[in-house]
This record gives structure tokens, sequence and C-alpha cells, in this order.
């Protein structure tokens, strides 16, 4: 009983990261149609920011902020200077800008830092675990739900209760509509990437405080797999891309405690083989988004 709990938790941790991650791909996509593989660099972005930040011996929680408001900063750079230009262009040129902007970020990581990766020092303190008397559980895992759980309840407020919140929510019924309104499309599309960036940022701290180091590579990998769960849980839709997150990490994760030895290595192919029969079982997603933007 105490494995199973303490594995429960790992995956609502670990679907926590991707849910978030997923919900910045689906606010961006939802928007401008964009499926933005650089979200990944963001994480990147955001891990340095956290490194420096600590390497000038800033205090732990103002080196969080700087992680943060460096994703953000990033998502806003490339939103003007790389997509805006080619707002414009249909889905295959905004996708292949996508990757431009990955490539171009991950060489100057690789040349202007180094391609190796940097240990990030982190507070003895995250390092214990609570004991619940039935289990213990890490302060890692407990900090990274508690996180995600504050991120996506002030994304809510954020949606429902401001007035850009609700543009955004507007803009991905009907974006042609809001213009006519006269909302600025600029205004609403740049706060999409922001927001996109802060999530990028909260994920990246919760990813570096389980794996304790910063690479050029370290968002490839999470994106990827947030990319997948924002397909499971319905592409463009925001409800979706966390149900999908969470969905994932707990396949991973329960894959990865109950499969034999033997077919360990093969993990990832038994969740993506599961993820083959949920999109066979729901084509559109676990939670389709109101107006379908699938090419």
């Amino acid at each position: 009983m105490d494995i199973f709990l303490q594995q429960i938790i790992n995956a609502i941790s670990l679907g926590g990261i991707y849910a978030l991650l997923a919900l910045g791909l689906a606010v961006v996509f939802s928007i401008v149609s964009l499926i933005n593989f650089a979200h990944g660099e963001l994480m990147t972005v955001a891990g340095y920011g956290m490194f420096f930040a600590i390497a000038v011996s800033l205090p732990f929680p103002f080196a969080l902020a700087a992680a943060v408001i460096f994703a953000c900063a990033a998502a806003l750079l490339t939103e003007r200077f790389a997509f805006r230009p080619m707002r414009k262009a249909d889905m295959t040129g905004l996708l292949l800008t996508s990757f431009a902007v990955s490539a171009i970020l991950r060489v100057l990581f690789q040349n202007g830092i180094s391609a190796r990766s940097k240990a990030v020092p982190l507070p003895a303190e995250l390092s214990g675990a609570i004991d619940l008397g039935f289990f213990h559980i890490g302060i890692v895992p407990l900090l990274s739900i508690v996180t995600t759980a504050l991120s996506l309840w002030a994304l809510t407020l954020f949606l429902r209760r401001t007035t850009l919140g609700k543009a955004m929510r507007a803009a991905a019924e009907d974006f042609q509509v809001l213009r006519l309104m006269g909302i600025k499309a600029n205004r609403v599309i740049a706060v999409a990437f922001a927001v996109s960036g802060v999530l990028a940022g909260v994920a990246a701290v919760l990813w570096i405080a389980q794996r304790g180091s910063v690479d050029p590579l370290m968002g490839f990998v999470p994106v990827l797999k947030a990319f997948v769960a924002a397909v499971i849980g319905g592409l463009g839709s925001l409800s979706g891309a966390v149900a999908g997150g969470f969905a994932l990490g707990i396949l991973e994760v329960l894959f990865q405690a109950f499969l034999p030895e033997a077919a360990l290595p093969f993990r990832d192919a038994f969740v993506l083989g599961f993820v083959i029969l949920i999109l066979i079982w729901r084509p559109d997603g676990l939670i389709p988004a109101p107006v379908s933007r699938r090419s």
C-alpha cells in the first residue's frame, strides 16, 4: 500500500509538470493555431536564469522568480521578433518558424554557455521528506503538486476574472470576431505568449528541483511529451491539456513501477501504445476544443 501511494504521488507530481507545459502549448495554439516547439527552450531559458541567479548569490526565492521572469521575457521576445512577422503565414510556416527558433536558441545555449549540464544548487531542505505515519512524501513532489495546483487556480482566475483573460477565451472561440469588436490582436497574442512563458518557467523550476541541473536540451523531452499530452486531452482545449498532462504522467509512473524488469526499456512504447488506444477511443481527445483546429 505504501508503495502504491508513493507512486500515485509521483504520478501526480510528474503529471502536473506535463499539464503546465501542455497548457502553455494549448494557450498559444488555441489563439494563433501555432504548435510552438520552441516552448522547450523557454524551459531552458528559465533553467539558466535560475542557475545564474543562484551563481550571483541571490536568495533562492529570488532565483525562482528570476527563472519565471526570464521565461516570460523570452516568450515575449520570440513572439515579437519571430512569430509576429510570420502571423499571416499558414500553419506549416508557423511550425517551421518554431523549429527554427528552437534550433537557434539551442545553438546559443551550447556555444554561449556550455554544451554540458550545469548543476543547480538547491536548498538542503528540498531533499527531505514528510512522515505522514502510513507513508513518506518527499518535499519536492509535495511542492510540485501544490505549485501546480496554485498555478492552475491562478490561471483559471486570470482567464475568468480579468479583461485580458476573457479576451483570450473569446479569441480561442473566434479570433476574427474579437478583432471586429475593436480588441487589439497584438496585445491578446502577446499576453497568450507571456502566459505560456510563465507556465514554462514554473514547469522548469519543478523539473530542475527533481533533476538538479540544466543543459541546452533540458526542455526537449518534457515539451515533446507535453505535446502528446495536449493531443490526448484535445488539441486547443485548455482543460483537455491539463487532463492529458495528468493522464500521461500517471501512465509513465505506473508503467515504470509495475512493468516487469525485462520490459522496462520499452516503457515509452507501452505508454505510446496506450495513447494510441485512447485516441482510437476518443479521436478528438478527452476534452475536445469547442472549435476544432486540427490539421
